[in-house]
């Protein structure tokens, strides 16, 4: 049972990395476009099922199958793990900061620039890169 947990794991965090990457990027179209109140209303809707209908479900996905590979594993002598954990918990500060984002967005509140959120759309691939790495290289 162990691998397909850890098969279905790794689709998860996928579909929830998916949104952790292209959220931000409507974020720059809708900040890069604000007063384009067409697209606007389009990008909108985007953000919302795209959080609520791909990212929340992806994310506790991922965190209920890593929660059984975690116990399955153990935290004993496996310090790459904690590591790893610390990770996945900035992880899910980033992506709730998403979400408080998008409801600036949706109230017409938001005046951070496209240029912020292009830098900000980097956090996630910094995360996934010690996240994997604690993974495959288990360096401790």
């Amino acid at each position: 049972m162990y691998e397909w947990v850890l098969w279905f794991h790794v689709v998860s965090f996928i579909s929830w990395f998916a949104v952790l990457f292209y959220l931000p990027r409507l974020y720059v179209y809708h900040a890069e476009n604000i007063n384009n109140k067409g697209f606007v209303s389009v990008v909108k809707i985007q953000e919302y099922k795209l959080f609520k209908y791909i990212g929340v479900p992806s994310m506790w996905t991922t965190l209920l199958s890593g929660s059984y590979l975690v116990y399955v594993i153990g935290f004993e002598g496996n310090a790459w793990l904690h590591v790893k954990l610390l990770f996945v918990a900035f992880l899910i500060i980033y992506f709730y900061s998403l979400e408080k984002l998008r409801k600036e967005f949706a109230e017409d509140r938001c005046e951070r620039s496209g240029k912020f959120f292009r830098m900000y759309n980097e956090v996630p691939t910094l995360i996934m890169l010690v996240i994997v790495a604690m993974v495959v290289v288990k360096p401790f």
